[in-house]
């Protein structure tokens, strides 16, 4: 029996084993045995015949076990309790495969004039199996979605049915691929399936809403093929355009830029394929909209600048007469008419288009008609430049210079000389708008990458030279940007367009981003890297002479420019002359300045007694020093031999350049050396620390600190400082021989002041704080030990009524006590693991709550006792300050916990719990920032008693009591109550800034408490009008009663704070917790009061409806009530109509 008829036989379910096999024989590589062969070398009727049987066999196993059951059989498989073996689902899948296999294979060998209807029915139940598939049958839905397509690409039978299912799986899965780029060639090579589809049939919607989605997908935009078919999708319905343009637009605005730039070229493409119908549909519906959207959009809208950069890729392919055609004939129903709109931002966006594409013409008209449009054109760009709105007036500057640049050798001369001069001549001087003159600067750079416009501008740039000076620094940074691309395109000398000197002044004073191009320009002529050391000394000593300010400047920017080898040679060359300088006596008479840009005229070799270029010299080299620093520590070699160069000469600096100004970068530079290597300056730093006097200026001393702490020495400072304090405090002598051997052990008299300023210095600086820190615990716990001592000579202050000479300043024990915080709070940071620092800020506040707030105490006492009894009650405010203001830093760097924060508010209570305690009312108000800062608003947090909401609670109660203490001394004492108001507006304001980040309890019931003073104090001020006259409504702060206009300047300033109050008006109006007239009337005197300062319109009119619900309540009463409430109900109704048509 042949291999045909065998194979033939076993086509059946009886022997489906043997079927199995030869589909295994024909899978493996080393059998010879191959179904395709076999199927073609069969006769006709045996083809018909094996796909007869195969039909037959599909329909029995697929009877036995459908493929809905085929996850639940494998599951039955594998707890065993599979009861018929024969629906074994891994046999029926097995089945399946082996007929789609011999199925794609006929499909191949099919003949003309075949009867393929077995094999159409295979396909077709093969087709339902693929869609109902489970999800862990891939392999065989990949053979049978190969099947489909097989079917479709050979035109047989009911092509249309599978290349459907073949197109609807291969759009499917390349959605869902980590990998789609085969499916998506897949998709590209069957898109003729969907010319065979209704595109209105509500069969094909789900197959619509899968195309629209690959705009959505960006591996389909990227991908080639899948562009491809994305430009084809444009020409498949007409009425499909409209949709996939909707789609693109709505998505328009979540684009990458660089996925934007493959839209715009789908766009592109499906217009230049398109014709008739479609390219109408494309130029109307899409190209045009796009016109419209980049015309009419405001320039904040997220979708504009997609819009215009689809917009500049069409005007970028003018090349072509087709597309200037089509911008010709869309942009003009639109372009002319926007450009003379009364919308600025319309004019704005028209003008970018314009310029972009210029010239929008006809190619069909004749030459005459083009140079007329043309001509026109110019015309109109020319009164965009003169546009009364400096945003226009910007982009016409933009638009002008990319027209000059792109088409100068096609313009008449005298048309590019009049844009240039109004440019350079007038609206680089344009008055009005910083805006227009940095356009101006910023697009001359967009012409000079012309080289035919350099001839005319290096006559026009001169006159722009005092721009430099522009009071502007974008307008500055604009300028010099520009001489930098004439220096590189060559354009002109950038000294002939601004002198030198005004280089070298605007170096001397300017910002860090002006200096730092300025230094760009001038770089290559003050440090010629490609000529000798000597020449680079020449070339510094120069600068120097031109402008000292300058040159410091300058070389705080060289390393960025040059490497650190060439800034350690001119550092040695520098050595060099300043060692010629200790041997031979000349002057500097030969030395000037020079505004060129590559000056070679030489320095003398020695500088002489000319002690402000030596010591600007000094500076030069400390300063490149500094800026290599991090070089030299990596390069240890070239840090020995740098530091052994400078440490042989160092002892004859400072015998030779005595002068202060000299002295002062010699100790920088002995600070960036080893002791060793400044052996006699070193051994005495300390000393002058020690006989430093007390009133010295820090400039006296941080450069010795300096040196001290890179030097190692950081604990024999902080010891003498520990001494000082400790010496200063009184000492309780009990025996004469104790007094005695103190007085024989002092040497040098303490001085407690200069210890904290020392202190001070230490702590406020990176390098020298983390030297004092990496001493370790036990020396910085004795100093905060000793500060903390402190106190016991506030509270003698604080307790006796005379001033004893032989006791410390209160001025000191007060710097005291705030260094004993500061320091307690860099040790919790840096060396505590627990909250021991923190446990003593918490005894400090102790202290203060029992030693100091009995001191607030308000004054009583006749005027003749005064001067004695009174003193305590300042002195005691000031340390309670003083603390405060410790705590708030500490609270301001994260390092307080929640115990800490309640102890500190605690604190606060009860300060403002005592007589005098209004007086600190603006320290306080900074740590109620603080706190409630510290916590971020939670939805899911509504705990009354979490820490968070009781902290936040107690920080709300301390608001209220404050405010009632405004009121209170407003009342009693109104000057000094509008003092205290004053002093606290700044604490005030910024904790009303953070307390409106919180729409709920508890520190919603701080605009609570605000409003209800506000209207409080106003209904008050109503309640005693006794004349209608009297009756007028506010139109400023100004026109409320005293806490009212305080607290409403405050609210004011911020758009967010107005807004929360104006929400908490709203809130208590509908809750009807305020209804009488009089107080409705103070709340629209408050709105009068808003509304005229222009602040959130929408939050303002929505209380003010609320104020009209209640208000129509008191419409009828008041015909029968007294003439001043009748005024105050016809005043409030005129105000409140006022309002809601404003």
């Amino acid at each position: 029996m042949s291999k045909r008829q065998t194979f033939l036989e076993a086509a059946c379910e009886e022997n489906v084993e043997d079927f199995l096999r030869f589909i295994q024989l024909h899978k493996d590589k080393t059998e010879p045995f191959d179904v395709e062969e076999v199927v073609h070398e069969m006769p006709r009727e045996q083809r018909e015949a094996l796909w007869r049987r195969l039909a037959s066999l599909l329909q029995d196993v697929l009877l036995k076990l459908p493929p809905e059951r085929w996850d639940e059989g494998r599951e039955e498989e594998e707890e065993g309790m599979q009861e018929e073996p024969a629906a074994d689902s891994k046999h029926v899948v097995a089945v399946v495969d082996s007929v789609t296999l011999v199925a794609t294979v006929s499909v191949k060998v099919l003949q003309d004039g075949d009867t393929y209807s077995g094999l159409l029915e295979i396909a077709q139940r093969l087709q339902d199996v693929l869609v109902s598939l489970p999800v862990s049958e891939a392999p065989l839905q990949n053979h049978i979605h190969a099947l489909c397509e097989a079917w479709w690409k050979k035109g047989l039978q009911e092509r249309e049915q599978f290349g459907r299912t073949a197109f609807f799986v291969s759009l499917q899965k390349s959605f869902i691929l980590k990998k789609p780029g085969a499916e998506i060639q897949r998709v590209w090579r069957l898109h003729d399936v969907l010319l065979s589809l209704d595109y209105t049939s509500e069969e094909n919607k789900q197959i619509i809403d899968m195309l629209l989605q690959c705009f959505l997908h960006p591996t389909h935009i990227r991908n080639d093929d899948g562009k491809r078919f994305l430009v084809f999708l444009f020409s498949w319905n007409v009425n499909f355009i409209w949709v996939i343009h909707g789609t693109i637009k709505n998505q328009l605005e979540f684009y990458s830029k660089a996925l934007t730039t493959h839209i715009m070229e789908i766009y592109f493409r499906a217009w230049k394929k398109a014709s008739g119908e479609f390219l109408e549909k494309i130029e109307s519906l899409c190209i045009q909209d796009f016109m419209q959207s980049a015309i009419f959009l405001q320039r904040a809208s997220p979708v504009h600048s997609k819009v215009r950069q689809i917009m500049s890729y069409f005007h970028t392919r003018k090349d072509c007469r087709s597309t200037d055609k089509m911008l010709f004939n869309l942009y003009r129903p639109i372009l002319w008419k926007a450009l003379n709109a009364p919308n600025f931002e319309v004019r704005a966006n028209a003008t970018l288009l314009f310029t972009e594409a210029f010239p929008v013409h006809d190619p069909d008209q004749s030459n005459e008609k083009i140079d007329e449009n043309i001509q026109k054109q110019l015309d109109t760009a020319m009164s965009l430049l003169n546009d009364p709105h400096p945003t226009v007036r910007s982009n016409a500057t933009l638009g002008v210079c990319k027209i000059l640049a792109k088409c100068w050798e096609l313009l008449p001369p005298t048309i590019i000389t009049d844009f240039l001069k109004k440019l350079v001549v007038e609206l680089a001087a344009d008055s009005s708008s910083p805006d227009v003159r940095c356009s101006v600067f910023k697009c001359l750079t967009i012409v000079l990458d012309n080289a035919l416009s350099h001839p005319l501008l290096e006559k026009l740039l001169p006159t722009v030279k005092y721009s430099l000076h522009d009071n502007s620094e974008k307008v500055r940074i604009a300028f010099l940007d520009m001489l930098m691309k004439v220096k590189a395109v060559r354009a002109a000398k950038f000294w002939d367009v601004c002198n030198m000197d005004h280089l070298l002044a605007r170096l001397a004073i300017d910002s860090h981003s002006v200096s730092k191009r300025i230094v760009d320009l001038l770089f290559k002529s003050f440090f010629p890297v490609n000529e000798s050391e000597k020449e680079w000394c020449n070339r510094c000593i120069t600068l120097i002479q031109m402008n000292p300010m300058a040159a410091r400047k300058f070389y705080q920017f060289a390393y960025k420019h040059t490497a650190p080898t060439n800034i350690i040679k001119l550092m040695l060359a520098i050595r060099r002359v300043l060692n010629s300088c200790i041997q031979v006596d000349c002057d500097m008479t030969d030395i000037n300045g020079s505004n060129k840009e590559n000056s070679t005229q030489a320095a003398p070799a020695v500088l002489g007694k000319d002690m402000a270029v030596v010591s600007s010299l000094l500076e030069v080299v400390v300063i490149l020093w500094r800026s290599v620093s991090k070089a030299l520590k990596q390069n240890e070699e070239a840090q020995k031999y740098t530091c052994a160069k400078f440490g042989t000469v160092m002892s004859k600096y400072f015998q030779a350049f005595e002068d202060q100004r000299a002295t002062v970068p010699l100790i920088q530079l002995a600070s960036f050396m080893p002791p060793a290597a400044v052996p006699t300056f070193s051994c005495g730093v300390l000393s002058r620390l020690r006989r430093m006097e007390s009133g010295a200026v820090p400039a006296q001393y941080s450069q010795l600190l300096d040196c001290i702490c890179s030097w190692g020495q950081a604990a024999d400072i902080l010891e003498l400082i520990t001494d000082w304090l400790t010496e200063s405090l009184p000492k309780k002598v009990d025996k004469a021989t104790s007094g005695r051997k103190v007085c024989i052990m002092e040497t040098v008299e303490a001085k407690p002041d200069l210890a904290l300023a020392y202190l001070e210095h230490l702590f406020s600086h990176a390098s020298t704080r983390e030297k004092v820190l990496g001493l370790g615990p036990k020396p910085l716990k004795q100093l905060h030990t000793v500060l903390g001592n402190w106190k016991s000579v506030l509270y003698t202050h604080l307790s006796s009524t005379t001033e004893d000479p032989k006791h410390p300043r209160v001025e000191t024990a007060l710097k005291a006590l705030k260094s004993h915080g500061r320091l307690g709070a860099h040790l919790q940071h840096n060396l505590s693991d627990g909250r021991d620092y923190l446990l003593s800020l918490e005894h400090v506040a102790a202290w203060v709550a029992d030693r100091v707030l009995p001191f607030l105490a308000k004054r009583t006492d006749d005027d003749s006792k005064d001067s004695e009894k009174s003193q305590p009650q300042p002195l005691a405010a000031e340390i309670t300050e003083s603390f405060l203001t410790v705590c708030r830093d500490v609270l301001l760097v994260g390092l307080g916990d929640v115990e800490f924060k309640g102890q500190i508010l605690h604190l606060c209570s009860l300060i403002l719990l005592s007589e005098g305690g209004y007086l600190c009312i603006p320290a306080v108000l900074p740590i109620l920032k603080e706190v409630a800062n510290s916590y971020v608003p939670e939805d899911d947090n509504e705990n009354q008693e979490d820490p968070t909401s009781v902290i936040l609670g107690v920080v709300a109660n301390i608001f209220q009591k404050i405010i009632e203490l405004f009121a209170r001394r407003l009342r009693e004492d109104p000057e000094e109550g509008k003092q205290l108001c004053q002093s606290a507006v700044p604490g005030l304001t910024d904790f009303l800034q953070v307390a409106q980040t919180w729409d709920r309890a508890p520190l919603s019931g701080v605009f609570s408490t605000l409003f209800a003073v506000i209207i409080v104090e106003k209904k008050h001020l109503l309640q005693k009008i006794t004349h209608p006259e009297a009756v007028i409504t506010p139109e400023s702060v100004d026109d409320m009663p005293p806490l009212s206009r305080i607290l409403l300047s405050v609210i004011l300033q911020s758009q967010s704070v107005t807004r929360a109050f104006l929400a908490e008006v709203s809130t208590s109006l509908d809750s009807e917790a305020i209804s009488s007239l009089v107080e409705l009337a103070a709340v629209l005197h408050v709105l009068a009061v808003i509304k005229h300062a222009g602040k959130s319109k929408p939050g303002l009119k929505s209380a003010a409806v609320s104020v009209q619900q209640q208000l129509h309540k008191h419409a009828v009463t008041s015909a029968d009530s007294t003439d001043i409430q009748r005024v105050i109900y016809e005043s409030s109704a005129m105000t409140l109509n006022e309002i809601l048509h404003s």
